[in-house]
């Protein structure tokens, strides 16, 4: 999951910015039975998730104040977020169609399918100070994002039940949003100094370094433009439910606006 502590880690071998990884297998055939009741047999890694994800909260509260001091994270306190990333990102890579292999319940897991690579380096004090500020513009797309694949995910569901598999584009543009989320959360934990980048995914590297096939992250026309969706339908979604909200407020106002003048 996280190499030790290392301040010459930030970049890699070339000199350029290093991003948490996410290695997902390329998109392969899957039951048809899970497909049809994934949510339902993740419930109860949902409900580990949220317990971890009350914990980690307290824990980067205190993470904040030890960064502010030492320019990164205690290693215990890495660990253990790193931890908690790690078996986030596991249940929702698998509540989202992209792998048919149950998460287990354990934070340590070499032989699942989905991994991540954090990287354990040096932090700039000031960014962290303003990290709930920083990472704002960050946590609207990925909220937009998120949003959006959700909105489409049943048509995604119903496509892994007649096909056995998504499509590619559909795996492509899935795995951008679910490694956009991961890449957020670990910089909003502080795992990271590096700006979540690559929701549209990467360049293409020679055969000889491709890792998974989320490493590098290839992304076709329809695979963007689907990227695209996502973020009009958060956006959109977003707009209506502000729209709903307002018009209910006026309606209930206009309701309770005459029960509140006096008899005369």
């Amino acid at each position: 999951m996280a190499t030790g502590w290392d301040s010459r880690a930030a970049t890699d071998p070339g000199g350029a910015e290093w991003l948490p990884v996410l290695d997902i297998p390329p998109a392969g055939p899957q039951r048809r039975w899970t497909v049809l009741l994934r949510w339902l047999l993740l419930l109860p890694q949902f409900v580990v998730v949220c317990l971890l994800s009350v914990a980690a909260f307290f824990v980067t509260i205190v993470g904040w104040f030890a960064a502010l001091f030492m320019g990164r994270l205690p290693d215990a306190i890495f660990s253990f977020l790193g931890s908690v990333l790690v078996y986030r990102t596991r249940v929702g890579v698998s509540s989202m169609l992209l792998v048919d292999r149950y998460p287990p319940f354990a934070f340590s897991a070499p032989g699942h399918p989905v991994q991540i690579e954090l990287r354990a380096t040096p932090l700039n004090r000031l960014a962290v100070f303003f990290r709930l500020i920083l990472m704002i513009p960050a946590g609207v797309i990925s909220n937009l994002a998120m949003a959006g694949w959700f909105t489409l995910s049943w048509v995604f569901w119903l496509i892994g039940i007649v096909l056995g598999r998504l499509p590619a584009p559909v795996f492509a543009a899935t795995a951008g949003v679910a490694r956009y989320e991961m890449r957020f959360t670990a910089y909003a934990s502080m795992l990271t100094p590096a700006y979540p980048k690559r929701l549209f995914g990467d360049e293409p590297t020679p055969p000889d370094e491709v890792r998974s096939g989320t490493r590098p992250l290839l992304m076709d026309t329809t695979a963007k433009a689907l990227v695209m969706l996502f973020l009009l339908l958060g956006l959109a979604g977003h707009i209506a439910g502000g729209t709903v909200d307002y018009d209910d407020d006026r309606e209930n106002d206009e309701v309770m606006a005459p029960a509140a003048v006096p008899a005369r």
